[in-house]
């Protein structure tokens, strides 16, 4: 038997390329950025493309049980913009726990702190005036003394202090010793080539949008108490006794996970030098943000892993928890798979940073080589938990998205990974059951409007609808785009964009742009299609005809995705055949298709099976030929 298509899928390409090489909406301000050559339409930053960065050098000092955090910085700011800037947006994510602050969702009283508290803000040396009451929101603009012009710097002094929340979320405490900091100091927000000023209020429900920096951070704490950050530690032999610095310099070239600090350990108290503080010093470049955890009874894992194959590069796998967590056991050679697998596979780019580390909290969230992950009595899930934050690496760190306005061009790709990396752990089976029961089972059977509204909705507008637009439905899309052109193809184009776009705040429209360009085919008519409508997913088979060369199945787009699917026909003589039909059967017409099934036996049914491409209405996959 053979399955013919009215025309080959290459003609039907072809024709949709010269028919349908519409140009996709983009709205205003974006087109303001293709104008001034920032962007351009082949997918690569504009001849005119720039984007400000900072130095910061940090230091906070944490005593737990005491809550208080306090912390002073010093920021170099470039303004590398063609603009003038007059004043500068701080970002304050910790007024979040502001009593009154505008917020996704309730809160409880032990999420309530008296939030982000600036003691003294200087510009290149002068002293500003600061009301912490007036200064409660998440964004705050600060009038500079003197106009920062074009290609100079501004220097900014600031102090501040802030408590640690009772109620650990993406950061707070853990218990009444072990802290996780996050968004925990003042900075400069973004200023980009088709916003300005990013001033997407945070309301804990959504993400974040980070310029790329250089940090330094020291982080003092009481003797005994170990810490963990983004970045690298710079003086491991001041802060630890030397047995415990001598097994984590070992781990750094080890496969097997050592155990550089266990609970008998920590029961010693004499992990760390004993002066009544000490202070690490971290330090990290060209990176989004910082993360620290600290704990004076968490047990240290660390080994490593090479994630480069061509110059043998190993990064650090490490792991922080409480002893009685059993999976996170586990964690380290867990991550060391993440890390390896990610590199070689999908996205098939080398883990760019020097070490990940996975701290025990209650988060389920990704930072710059950070992650903070709740434990799992199921160890297969907590792996499964830490390969989506992991993969989040790529996406939006070492590609500096705007989570907040973008959600789907991160979640989307961490979603679109797991499952890819799932199946390589669990099998394909398994890996697909979650997948349907995770990301899109949900989705696929809530008919509400605001499920169909289109991915590029930006995220920060969608309420309700936000949950299925940034995860499945633009993971499904990713997927759809990689069956179709086949995974060499779409490697090669996702490539493209990440070497376009890494270290820079790409858009959707240059990965539209790139996509189009390093798989050498106009893709409009396809992210169109999944980005710009109201689609969803539901195929029907309309009809099976008995035609001179066999039958001919009438299948009706209902829902609108252009979806791969595969069409099952089973003879009246019991055997049966499964031809698989990729998402550029609809590349000519988006509604219908009819394909040809060349057969000399009797049809008895056809089934469409989308497997994670999930339908709406199954009830009309099957035709039963009379």
């Amino acid at each position: 038997m053979q399955f013919k298509h009215l025309l080959t899928a290459a003609v039907l390409l072809g024709a949709a390329l010269q028919t349908r090489a519409q140009t996709l909406y983009m709205p205003r301000d974006i087109q303001k950025a293709y104008n001034k050559g920032t962007r351009s339409l082949n997918g690569k930053p504009g001849p005119n493309y720039w984007q400000n960065t900072a130095e910061y050098d940090i230091k906070v000092t944490a005593l737990p049980p005491d809550r208080t955090v306090t912390g002073t910085e010093q920021i170099t700011y470039t303004n590398h913009s063609p603009d003038t800037l007059k004043r500068l947006n701080m970002k304050l994510i910790l007024n979040i726990h502001r009593p009154g602050a505008a917020r996704s969702g309730p809160a409880n009283p032990d999420y309530l702190t008296p939030g982000m508290q600036v003691d003294s803000f200087i510009v290149d040396g002068k002293a500003l005036k600061w009301n912490n009451a007036t200064a409660a929101a998440t964004n705050q603009f600060v009038a500079l003394p003197k106009p920062l012009l074009p290609n100079t710097s501004v220097k900014l002094n600031i102090a501040w202090h802030y408590q640690i929340s009772l109620e650990s979320g993406r950061e707070g405490m853990i218990d009444s010793t072990t802290y996780y900091l996050a968004y925990f100091y003042p900075r400069v927000s973004v200023y980009d080539d088709y916003n300005g000023w990013d001033r997407i209020p945070f309301t804990d429900g959504l993400e974040f949008y980070n310029d790329f920096n250089n940090y330094k951070l020291s982080v003092t704490v009481p003797k005994n108490y170990l810490v963990w950050a983004t970045g690298t530690l710079q003086n491991t032999d001041a802060v630890l006794q030397p047995e415990y610095a001598k097994r984590l310099k070992k781990s750094f070239t080890s496969d097997s996970t050592i155990h550089v600090a266990t609970a008998a350990d920590l029961q010693q108290h004499n992990i760390t030098r004993q002066n009544a503080t000490n202070t690490w010093v971290w330090t990290a470049d060209n990176i989004t943000d910082m993360a620290v955890g600290i704990s004076n009874h968490y047990v240290w894992d660390a080994a490593s892993v090479i994630v480069d194959k061509a110059t043998k590069r190993r990064a650090s796998m490490q792991a922080a928890f409480k002893d009685d967590a059993n999976d996170f056991h586990q964690m380290v050679q867990f991550g060391r798979n993440s890390l390896s697998w990610l590199s070689a596979n999908w996205p098939g780019v080398p883990y760019p940073f020097p070490k990940m580390t996975s701290f025990q909290g209650f988060a389920d969230m990704e930072y710059p080589m950070m992650v903070n992950d709740s434990h799992n009595d199921d160890p297969h899930f907590s792996q499964f938990v830490q390969d989506h934050e992991i993969a989040h690496t790529y996406f939006p760190f070492y590609m500096g998205i705007n989570e907040t306005h973008y959600g789907f061009m991160d979640e989307g790709w961490a979603t679109t990974f797991e499952i890819l990396i799932g199946t390589s752990e669990v099998g394909k089976q398994k890996a697909e059951e979650l997948y349907k029961m995770f990301r899109v089972n949900g989705y696929i059977h809530d008919p509400s409007s605001y499920e169909d509204l289109p991915i590029i909705t930006p995220t920060d507008e969608l309420g309700r609808g936000a949950g299925n637009n940034e995860y499945g439905k633009p993971s499904l899309s990713y997927l759809a785009l990689k069956d179709m052109l086949g995974d060499a193809l779409f490697k090669k184009a996702l490539h493209t964009y990440m070497d376009n776009w890494h270290g820079k705040h790409p858009i959707p429209w240059d990965y539209f742009n790139s996509m189009s360009s390093g798989s050498g085919q106009n893709l409009n008519w396809f992210f169109n299609n999944w980005f710009f409508t109201n689609s969803y997913i539901d195929l029907s088979v309309n009809g099976v005809k008995k035609v001179s060369t066999g039958y001919a199945v009438d299948i009706k787009n209902v829902g609108g995705f252009a979806v791969p699917f595969d069409i099952i026909v089973k003879y009246t003589d019991g055997t049966s055949e499964t031809k698989h039909q990729t998402p550029a059967i609809w590349a000519a017409n988006q509604k219908q298709t009819t394909l040809n099934i060349s057969t000399g036996k009797t049809v008895g049914s056809v089934t469409l099976d989308g497997g994670i491409f999930m339908d709406a209405t199954v009830a009309d996959n099957t035709f039963t030929v009379k």
